[in-house]
Order: structure tokens, then C-alpha cells, then sequence
């Protein structure tokens, strides 16, 4: 499973970025804009959101519940910050997919028992596209998690934050269920080629 997180860098913005890693076979697009107004989240979030329908892929819209129905949204991403997962479960009710960032096993359990379809777990290591970041784990880090929770828990788990294309052996080998990239796809000369090229390698080391 690869999962693509929106935003801004080099000649991409939400829009074209969303197109570029569909084309190279992503099926999983988190629309993330932090510093957005509400004009403008529901502006991309419609284009964004009707690519996701074109290529039938799931689209997430991060932290903003009240916008899901709006935008005709698959679900909602939560961060720690963010609004608890039991209260965004009750306004969305069972069929809408809710996901849950978490840094320790702790917040696994939490995120876990609260009702979340999934968890985003990292920051793997320093990344610039996300403020206020919690310890990064490195391999070690996830190995530690990963072995901890499996031994309770079979909810998917995404690892997120600075990781490269090099880095994906390794971590899918601490048994996550995917990957979520922002900078390394959409920094990459060739977005759709190197999604492509991403998607190859978790697959093969499923």
C-alpha cells in the first residue's frame, strides 16, 4: 500500500502532484493543506477528490471531519492534535475510514481501541513537510512498535515521515502495511515514474 500526501514543492502543487502519482498507480491520496482557508480546501479538495473517482482511488482529506461530506471524501486522517478519533467516529458514522497518526505504541493501543481503520505511524526520520514533529523513530524504532503491537493488534499500519526509496526494504520488513510519501515522489524528476518505481518495491518486499 502506498499512500501519497499532498503538497507544494518544485513544479507540482496538490493538483497536478495528485494526477502524477495516480498516473504511476498510487490508489490512496491523503489531500493535507495545514495553512489553508476553508475556500480554498474545498476548491482543491473537489478537483483532488474527483482525479481520486476518475482513477478509483480512496481520497482522505487530513484533519478537517466537518469537510469529508463535502468534498464526497472517502475519510478523514487525524493527527494527535486533531480531533479525537471516538468523537470523528460518531459524526461519520461506520462506513466513512478514519486514520490515526501515532508515535509511540502507546498511541497505537489508543488509536487502535478507539476505532481507527488505520494508523500512520512515524516520523521515521526528520522531514520538513510537517510541523511540530513528534521523536523520530528510525528502523530500530519501528521494529520495537511493530513487534509490540502484532502481538494484540492486526490494523494496518502506514509508516510515515522522510522516508526515501531506499529506506522501503527495510522498514517494510518490520512488518508495516504500507508507506506514505510526499517529498520523495514529488521531488523526484519523474513523479509518476518514481511512484511507479515505489509501488515495485513495496510490493516486492511485502
Amino acid at each position: 500500500m502506498l499512500q501519497f500526501i499532498t503538497h507544494c514543492r518544485g513544479s507540482h502543487n496538490e493538483i497536478s502532484g495528485t494526477r502524477a502519482v495516480l498516473e504511476g498507480g498510487c490508489r490512496w491520496v491523503q489531500l493535507r493543506m495545514k495553512d489553508a482557508s476553508e475556500s480554498e480546501l474545498l476548491s482543491v479538495g473537489r478537483t483532488v477528490g474527483e482525479l481520486c473517482r476518475s482513477f478509483d482511488a480512496v481520497f482522505i482529506v487530513d484533519d478537517h471531519v466537518d469537510l469529508v461530506e463535502a468534498l464526497g471524501a472517502d475519510g478523514v486522517h487525524l493527527g494527535k492534535n486533531d480531533m479525537p478519533v471516538a468523537e470523528a467516529r460518531k459524526i461519520l458514522g461506520e462506513s466513512k475510514i478514519i486514520g490515526a497518526t501515532a508515535n509511540t505504541v502507546a498511541d497505537m493501543f489508543a488509536a487502535a481501541e478507539a476505532g481507527a481503520d488505520y494508523i500512520g505511524l512515524g516520523p521515521f526520520r526528520f522531514t520538513t513537510t510537517k510541523e511540530r514533529l513528534s521523536p523520530v523513530l528510525g528502523i530500530g524504532g519501528y521494529r520495537d512498535a511493530m513487534a509490540a503491537f502484532r502481538q494484540k493488534s492486526d490494523l494496518p499500519v502506514v509508516a510515515i515521515g522522510g522516508i526515501t526509496a531506499a529506506d522501503i526494504p527495510a522498514i517494510m520488513a518490520t512488518g508495516v502495511s504500507g508507506i506514505a510519501l510526499s517529498g520523495t515522489l514529488l521531488g523526484a524528476e519523474d513523479t509518476t515514474a518514481e511512484t511507479s518505481k515505489i509501488l515495485n518495491l513495496i510490493n516486492t518486499n511485502k
